[in-house]
């Protein structure tokens, strides 16, 4: 009897952790380990945050490509803008950030057929507003979506997301928009494939180095 007790507490245990796993909030352990990192190490005030997806947080090495200025990095692999919308008072708000320079939109647009450049856009427009109603004097960057070569298929809906995002910039003080796509491709109009790893989503070195290029010019110093 007691054995079976015994069986039936493990597979409730079990049961509940299951629960409780599946009631988290997307990247909820992402947030938490950043939180971690924050406790036991603050990043200094008047950084340039770098936050959004995952070619942010697959750019490990970011830091030494801006070796003159402190670089915070709280991209968070595989999220879209309504993510980085519900945790912008832990991924953006607690840093004081002297410049945050954004890279998110891409995933939104590949979640789903129905989520159009206009949507993205008036997504990028809420998170905008966020971050200035808590610091209206902060300098901020949109880095243009890339033309992932797996990813082909929404490139005309980039094309049109930046488009907007842009012109919408371009009425904002203290905003720049960086255009990387067009520098992703080669003379004769194809993409570059060399700057691309195996999955043809994120980038390598080479691909880092021409957003560090057109990147630089746009930082806070």
């Amino acid at each position: 009897m007691m054995k079976a007790i015994k069986i039936i507490t493990v597979i409730l245990l079990l049961c509940n952790a299951a629960i409780a796993q599946e009631s988290k909030p997307p990247f909820y352990d992402d947030i938490q380990a950043f939180k971690q990192q924050d406790s036991s190490n603050m990043p200094p005030a008047n950084a340039i945050l770098f936050v959004g997806s995952s070619s942010f947080t697959k750019w490990k090495d970011v830091q030494e490509y801006f070796p003159f200025c402190k670089i915070i990095n709280r991209g968070f692999g595989g999220s879209s803008l309504p993510d980085v919308i519900r945790y912008a008072g832990e991924v953006i708000t607690p840093y004081h950030a002297k410049q945050i320079m954004i890279y998110c939109g891409e995933n939104d647009l590949a979640s789903s057929d129905t989520v159009t450049a206009a949507e993205v856009y008036r997504r990028f427009k809420t998170l905008f507003s966020i971050i200035r109603k808590n610091d209206p004097a902060v300098p901020l960057a949109f880095v243009s979506l890339k033309p992932s070569p797996s990813r082909r298929q929404l490139w005309p809906k980039m094309v049109q997301a930046n488009r907007l995002i842009k012109n919408y910039l371009a009425t904002k003080r203290k905003t720049a928009f960086i255009d990387v796509y067009s520098k992703m491709f080669n003379k004769n109009g194809t993409v570059m494939q060399d700057i691309f790893i195996e999955d043809n989503l994120h980038m390598n070195a080479k691909g880092y180095r021409i957003w560090q290029k057109a990147i630089t010019p746009y930082l806070v110093k």
